[in-house]
Order: C-alpha cells, then sequence, then structure tokens
C-alpha cells in the first residue's frame, strides 16, 4: 500500500490515491488542482522521509469549499460584570487525491 504523510493547513494528513480529505481553505476552485508537499512516503516496506521526500509531489483536485461548525467562544468573570461572547466558523475545503508521484 503506497501512502504520504502531507502538509496541509498547520496539520499533517496521511493520504493515498482516492481518499478524500478536508483540509484548511486552498487557494483554487472547485474543480481545480492543488499540490501539496509530502513529509514522508511510504511504498510497502521501502520509507522516503526527510529531504529524499522534498522530490514527491501529491496532488489532488478540489471537490468543494465549505464552512465548518459554529464554535462558541465564552468568557466570563465573576462579581466583576464581565463577560464576552465570540463565535468562529472555519473556511474549508474538501479535496480528493488522484496522485502521488
Amino acid at each position: 500500500m503506497v501512502y504520504a504523510i502531507v502538509r496541509a493547513g498547520g496539520r499533517q494528513e496521511k493520504v493515498s490515491v482516492g481518499d478524500l480529505v478536508t483540509l484548511d481553505r486552498v487557494p483554487a476552485e472547485t474543480g481545480g488542482s492543488v499540490e501539496l508537499p509530502a513529509l514522508m512516503l511510504v511504498d510497502g516496506e521501502k520509507v522516503t522521509a526527510g529531504a529524499d521526500a522534498a522530490g514527491v509531489k501529491v496532488t489532488a483536485e478540489v471537490v468543494s469549499h465549505s464552512r465548518g461548525k459554529k464554535i462558541v467562544i465564552q468568557k466570563y468573570k465573576n462579581k466583576t460584570g464581565y463577560k464576552k461572547r465570540q463565535g468562529h466558523r472555519s473556511e474549508l475545503s474538501t479535496v480528493k487525491i488522484t496522485g502521488i508521484a
């Protein structure tokens, strides 16, 4: 089985060809392609990592753009009357891995 560890949006994801992965928003249109930097490649018993993995290209096709679940942030301090409420929704992209070379 061939899979790669890629850096995407400040996180690392384990991907193989055909996987659907949700990442932070990527700067590409729906249907466009994106190249993700590989940190490690595993091909059966052979492992490529470090500077050797810099030559590995992982390509993905953007399937859709969406927004994540709403996160509510509340701050409260007792006896002072201080309270603050804030919300946040992440911008996400769903990509399909098309090739590891």
